[in-house]
């Protein structure tokens, strides 16, 4: 792509009206920074007085920005089968300390998809949102652990909230109903070298 040179100033008209928000965001690839994007645009967000709610799917244990985002003030809530387990156990928060993650089996995640959806539809319809993070939805579409159609409904009747899909393997029929497709490609990662996940940096 063709480095864009400035010569005279270009002025970017802006929109500060909440009216204007509800399109939605994909972000995926099979790249690492699908998560930590969707994160950035939570703290943007949050900066400008916006109201956010991240649900993370396939995902449980310890990761940096649960306890950052408290500190910030917005919820993010897990719904891999983990989690729930450990919700199930009124355990205030889970907590991995070994440096270990642990995939799922999908037909074990089924069940804890079907729950975070329900969840999410009615996080996305109490309007008390203005921006609404689904991570990993894009996988959880793409095994077919929850239904297309529903997420596609959903899309065409969220009003005013800005949704944001990440996770690789986005279908294509959500990018097509997308306005922002943004795809992270992976030329290198420090695992093909041998070095595990760090913490503070990939969890």
């Amino acid at each position: 792509m063709a480095l864009t040179r400035i010569k005279n100033p270009i002025k970017v008209r802006g929109d500060n009206s909440k009216e204007s928000l509800g399109l939605i965001h994909v972000i995926t690839g099979d790249g690492k920074g699908k998560t930590t994007s969707s994160l950035g645009l939570a703290l943007r967000a949050i900066g400008n007085n916006l109201n956010v709610h991240m649900i993370q799917f396939l995902k449980s244990g310890f990761t940096g920005e649960l306890y950052s985002s408290k500190k910030l003030g917005f919820a993010i809530e897990q719904f891999g089968v983990d989690a729930l387990r450990e919700k199930q156990k009124h355990l205030q928060e889970f907590e991995d300390k070994t440096g270990k993650f642990v995939f799922q089996p999908d037909i074990k995640e089924k069940d804890a998809a079907l729950e975070g959806w329900g969840h999410a539809k009615k996080v996305i319809k109490s309007n008390d949102f203005d921006l609404v993070i689904l991570d990993e939805m894009n996988v959880v579409l793409a095994k077919e652990l929850i239904p297309l159609e529903e997420v596609l409904e959903i899309i065409k009747n969220h009003g005013k909230v800005e949704l944001v899909f990440t996770g690789r393997d986005a279908p294509k029929e959500l990018m097509d109903a997308a306005d922002y497709v943004n795809v992270v490609q992976g030329i290198k990662h420090p695992w093909q070298k041998g070095i595990v996940a760090r913490k503070g940096i990939e969890y």
